[in-house]
């Protein structure tokens, strides 16, 4: 069932369980819009592990990865970037196919895509939401998931104090 979600919170517990790990990029959370988000709290926590875990498997250890929650007139947007290997732009389409795998030789084990983002985009449009995906080879990738005005609440402004 629906109710509010504290995204900025949600996204704080995700990054804690990545947490303890050496050796992975910088994580930065940008976090501008307090806006709260009307959904399935368990399964948009989903959407942000899966992001992030991508995210750290495409960026080396020097690198740095973004996690914003921003709202505005149209909407919210939660956008996961990184500074990563990067996308070639043929590959962006397929993504989010079941068990699509960029590079054919990984074993499972290393992962690859997999099922992570076909789940993703099941939940975006559960949530009415959509995924916009933009990537430079060598540059970086972003992930950005917007959900439309009709799936926010606005916090009580008592709270803005």
């Amino acid at each position: 069932s629906d109710e509010p979600i504290d995204v900025r919170e949600l996204i704080e517990r995700s990054i804690q369980a990545f947490g303890g790990h050496t050796y992975v990029a910088n994580i930065v959370v940008d976090a501008t819009s307090t806006a709260r988000l009307k959904g399935n709290r368990a399964e948009i926590e989903t959407v942000i592990v899966n992001l992030l875990s991508n995210a750290l498997r495409y960026t080396p250890a020097d690198g740095q990865i973004t996690i914003g929650w921003r709202s505005g007139e149209d909407g919210a947007d939660l956008v996961v970037a990184d500074t990563g290997e990067g996308i070639d732009p043929e590959h962006i389409p397929r993504l989010t196919e079941r068990f699509f795998r960029i590079d054919k030789g990984r074993s499972r084990e290393d992962g690859g895509v997999g099922l992570g983002l076909a789940i993703v985009k099941h939940v975006l449009a559960r949530h009415e939401a959509e995924l916009f995906v933009t990537s430079a080879p060598g540059v970086g990738s972003e992930f950005r998931c917007h959900f439309p005005v009709e799936r926010l609440s606005v916090p009580d402004p008592t709270q803005l104090s």
